[in-house]
């Protein structure tokens, strides 16, 4: 078993190709720090480069998925270079799940919030735990989504209900998700990675030229669209960083 050595994750890969990749600060409820941002884009890039890993399980350590913006380490953007610099981070990491090689198997535990929950919509096959939720909290707070979300969140459940989610914030169950076509599966909290493990042993058993080629066709299709949020999303989230009102918007959060 092959491993890479990151700060904030766990990253190692089996004799039978599946790579699991897991979310590694439970304490925090693995929330988002700027190491976990970076960490995150290197270990999926990693990843990818890596011959030996064929699927990929994404995960988090402990009670959650990821718990989106770790307020107790959060270093508010003081200009617009610095902003950019933090926007793009996040960026980076959603285009390394996205649109690396390796089909990503999502097994998403206890909270997905904000940037934690474009992580879980970024994941090929998004499996959730059956007590798992999500929600968008960013328009409440002054800010702006980050994932490619806009563009592939109303493929998933259509306009009006991506408004309600993006735009009022409610928190959704395992259960809803599966209802509105984010989770793929759910399955009882105990069988997480069981089924995440199946599904990964499936994929790595079919030929990886064409598995690759197929996540890849899949995303460029939708790739002009993809990118294009990307860069409006960057844009909007520079914007919200900068306004005043939104330090202490993160910080009654």
């Amino acid at each position: 078993m092959s491993a890479f050595h990151y700060n904030t994750i766990q990253s190692s890969v089996g004799s039978d190709g599946v790579r699991v990749i897991t979310l590694n600060r439970p304490d925090s409820l693995n929330a988002m720090n700027r190491q976990l941002i970076d960490d995150v884009a290197r270990a999926f890039e990693d990843a990818n480069a890596d011959m030996d890993t064929r699927a990929i399980i994404f995960t988090g350590a402990g009670r959650a998925f990821c718990a989106g913006d770790d307020r107790h380490e959060h270093v508010h953007p003081e200009n617009e270079a610095e902003a950019r610099d933090l926007v793009e981070a996040i960026q980076r990491a959603t285009q390394a799940i996205v649109f690396g090689a390796n089909p990503v198997v999502g097994a998403i535990n206890g909270w997905a919030v904000g940037g934690g929950f474009e992580w879980a919509i970024n994941c090929d096959f998004p499996i959730w735990a059956q007590s798992a939720k999500g929600f968008f909290p960013e328009v409440s707070l002054n800010l702006f989504v980050t994932g490619a979300v806009t563009s592939l969140l109303p493929g998933l459940v259509g306009l009006n209900t991506a408004r309600e989610m993006l735009l009022l914030g409610e928190r959704y169950n395992a259960a809803q998700l599966k209802e509105m076509g984010v989770a793929w599966r759910v399955v009882e909290d105990d069988q997480l990675m069981v089924e995440a493990q199946k599904i990964a042993q499936k994929l790595v058993q079919l030929p990886p030229l064409s598995v690759r080629a197929m996540k890849r066709v899949l995303n460029q299709t939708a790739s002009s669209d993809l990118n294009s949020a990307l860069h409006l999303e960057t844009e909007a989230t520079i914007a919200g960083f900068l306004d005043p009102a939104t330090t202490e918007r993160l910080k009654n959060f």
